[in-house]
């Protein structure tokens, strides 16, 4: 069942044109992989899906944009829930300057979502489902940025799931960490896309024939191809695709 749909999306920054009639469908609880060049337009769907894009000035979109069937474009959408139901993880791991407890806590204290005698329940979930519970269950007043930077990145997919939401956007999270830590990384998607639906961006195209289900090839602001990984990597029907895959450009 896809969760989030697109038809004919284009995005404007100004004169420019981003994205260029993006159609596709994402599946519930899987990962889908968007590769391509640098400046194909993958981050920009990617903030398309949380309206991110809004944040910055002489941006135009046009088109479709569904998340399980609700149309986020439609002016009278409380973004501050879109925003809880579709979370995004960058780049560069962002910890806020506090404890690893507080951290976590940050988003229910705001948003008063939970009691106070659910933080400590709510501390512990989110840090088992990232896999840090073991390692950070005595060190929770510790100040987040004095962890390793894979630790860190972990923290902030637990921020995110204190919220509870459906959608986990990845933009190249892996793009900061070594090869061990970006494989524990992709351990934790897997695990994670049991409970939740994760899209990621990624220059890594071995990263995502190893843990996609489905991949898009985006060109120039163009959804290229679109299918099951397997079938993207090993029998590309455009030859776009197999060019970007073997190496002559990009």
């Amino acid at each position: 069942m896809a969760i989030i749909t697109t038809h004919q999306l284009n995005l404007f920054y100004g004169d420019f044109q981003a994205l260029k009639n993006i159609t596709i469908a994402i599946q519930k609880d899987t990962i889908t992989a968007l590769i391509g060049p640098s400046g194909c337009g993958k981050s920009t769907f990617l903030r398309t899906l949380n309206r991110m894009n809004d944040l910055l000035e002489g941006v135009k979109i046009s088109g479709e944009i569904r998340i399980e069937g609700m149309d986020i474009r439609r002016d009278s959408i409380d973004l501050v829930a879109l925003r809880k139901k579709v979370g995004m993880v960058f780049q560069r791991p962002n910890p806020f300057p506090l404890s690893v407890r507080e951290n976590i806590l940050f988003a229910p204290k705001i948003h008063r979502t939970a009691k106070r005698q659910e933080y400590d329940m709510i501390v512990e979930e989110c840090l088992r489902s990232v896999l840090l519970w073991d390692d950070l269950k005595d060190k929770l007043p510790m100040n987040a940025l004095r962890l390793s930077l894979e630790q860190q990145q972990r923290l902030c997919m637990a921020r995110l799931l204190s919220v509870k939401p459906d959608i986990l956007l990845m933009d190249e999270p892996c793009s900061a960490l070594d090869p061990i830590a970006t494989e524990r990384i992709e351990e934790l998607m897997r695990v994670l896309k049991e409970n939740y639906t994760i899209l990621i961006v990624t220059h890594n195209m071995q990263q995502a024939a190893r843990v996609s289900h489905e991949t898009g090839f985006m060109l120039l602001g163009e959804l290229i191809e679109f299918g099951k990984t397997q079938g993207i990597f090993t029998n590309p029907r455009d030859p776009r695709t197999q060019d970007y895959l073997t190496g002559r450009f990009g």
